[in-house]
């Protein structure tokens, strides 16, 4: 991935780069805010690390940032004494404290290469599934899902995506023929329509892929519940999990937006 850090201090600098630049990444440096601004004018980069400092308030810069850039980067906002509620509200996906942890920094990029390969494929276009029995289609999702990025940026609104998949759709499809794997599908997309509460948005993002919008949640567990209760219902629908000679396994995965962290997994067998 190719990675901005914004800061002046260059003991910080090289040792991120010390770590980064092993396993691949290219590391740029740039010490001076504007400079930056100019310089995504002109270049993309996939993540940007920024300390702010001597500025009071981060939020102008990540702005400034945002409109400059091309694409959209994974911003992590660095400093010595700085919270995650704080770094998001002002723009960013997430925050790093200052001295660097190496474990911390090397899960942040593995957040960033997440979020970025699902806003690439969610607004892929190049295969949409239509919406039919209270599942929409894929390019409507990802307005929503957009929004729901530029909203948490804007206004510092968490939004949270339960993906519900056959995790072994590729299997069944070689081994039973398209019949057997798109009458899975159908009958996962009939369950989870009954499963939703009438507020839930479902769609369809995949072949054997469905994603369940949760934005703006009541309570911190929120999220982690509807997951949990996603998983708990379909390792007891036996009519999926039974059928066929090959045995439809589902997978379950809870996505934190704008931090890109998968916060539970399950996998589900008959």
């Amino acid at each position: 991935m190719k990675i901005l850090i914004v800061d002046r201090e260059e003991i910080t600098i090289q040792r991120m780069a010390n770590r980064l630049e092993p396993v691949g990444h290219k590391v740029t440096q740039e010490p001076v805010k504007n400079n930056a601004v100019e310089r995504l004018e002109k270049e993309e980069f996939d993540v940007i690390f920024l300390d702010p400092a001597p500025l009071t308030s981060a939020r102008p810069l990540i702005l400034n940032l945002r409109r400059a850039s091309g694409n959209y980067p994974y911003i992590v906002q660095m400093g010595s004494n700085i919270q995650r509620t704080e770094a998001i509200q002002a723009g960013a996906n997430d925050c790093l404290l200052k001295p660097v942890d190496p474990e911390i920094l090397d899960a942040q990029i593995d957040n960033a290469k997440h979020l970025t390969r699902l806003i690439k494929r969610i607004s892929d276009d190049s295969e949409d599934f239509p919406s039919a029995g209270g599942i929409i289609a894929k390019s409507a999702f990802n307005q929503l899902f957009l929004s729901a990025i530029d909203r948490s940026g804007r206004y510092g609104e968490k939004t949270f995506i339960v993906f519900i998949s056959i995790a072994n759709y590729q299997d069944i499809y070689q081994k039973e023929g398209p019949y057997e794997v798109e009458y899975a599908t159908a009958k996962l997309s009939q369950y989870l329509v009954r499963l939703r509460r009438q507020s839930d948005i479902i769609a369809q993002t995949g072949a054997s892929e469905f994603a369940l919008l949760l934005q703006r949640p009541i309570y911190e567990t929120e999220p982690l519940e509807a997951a949990n209760r996603f998983a708990e219902s379909i390792s007891e629908f036996s009519d999926l999990l039974n059928s066929g000679n090959v045995k439809p396994e589902v997978h379950v995965k809870l996505i934190d937006i704008p931090i890109g962290s998968q916060l539970i997994s399950h996998h589900i067998k008959a």
